[in-house]
């Protein structure tokens, strides 16, 4: 009984997201209400505030479902055959195209990853460690290759990451929207360059 009852608990906890970010998508996060999801659950606000304390967790619940899809696809490409620099070279573009998917077709969803980078939610700093990590684990691997000079690969992730901010930050891809350049390739080729400069 045990079982079943906490199985129900974490149903209920992913019905609670699931509807959430439908709702988000609709309407905006800020405008949906704890209200309108236990309307659409049918089920009481009090019941809905057993599971979340308040509106800004499933806020943050359904900004980090959605981040962590982002960091499940880059760990792939990490984890995949082939030279250091064109796994780095993918895991940006993959950040870029689902980021500027969100921003294209679902833009009041989008909107709740602009306050969160402008607030700095605890979700984004736990997502951008996330995705320092996977970028030291390929920048060490260019360097065990030879494929990149020796260096700080810590550092290396920072600037790489801080370098194509714009691909990544919901807010200048907005701002940079009818400024194209440069492109995710332009700036990945600076970057790559600058890991490989140096060599013999």
């Amino acid at each position: 009984m045990k079982i079943l009852s906490a199985q129900r608990e974490v149903d209920t906890h992913l019905s609670i997201i699931e509807v959430a970010e439908r709702l988000f998508r609709q309407i905006g996060f800020q405008k949906t209400t704890v209200a309108d999801i236990a309307r659409e659950l049918q089920m009481s606000p009090a019941n809905v505030y057993r599971f979340f304390a308040a509106k800004a967790e499933i806020n943050e619940a359904v900004g980090r479902r959605i981040l962590q899809e982002i960091e499940a696809g880059v760990a792939e490409i990490a984890r995949s055959h082939g030279p250091a620099g064109k796994k780095l070279r993918n895991v940006i573009a993959l950040i870029e195209k689902l980021n500027a998917q969100r921003f294209l077709s679902d833009r009041k969803l989008h909107e709740l990853f602009e306050t969160a980078y402008d607030e700095n939610w605890s979700i984004m700093r736990e997502y951008f460690d996330s995705l320092d990590k996977i970028l030291i684990q390929i920048i060490r691997q260019g360097m065990a290759s030879g494929e990149f000079r020796s260096g700080d690969a810590e550092l290396d992730a920072i600037l790489i990451r801080s370098a194509c901010t714009r691909f990544c930050h919901p807010r200048l891809m907005a701002e940079c929207a009818q400024d194209p350049e440069p492109t995710v390739d332009q700036m990945m080729d600076f970057c790559i360059a600058a890991l490989r400069a140096g060599q013999s």
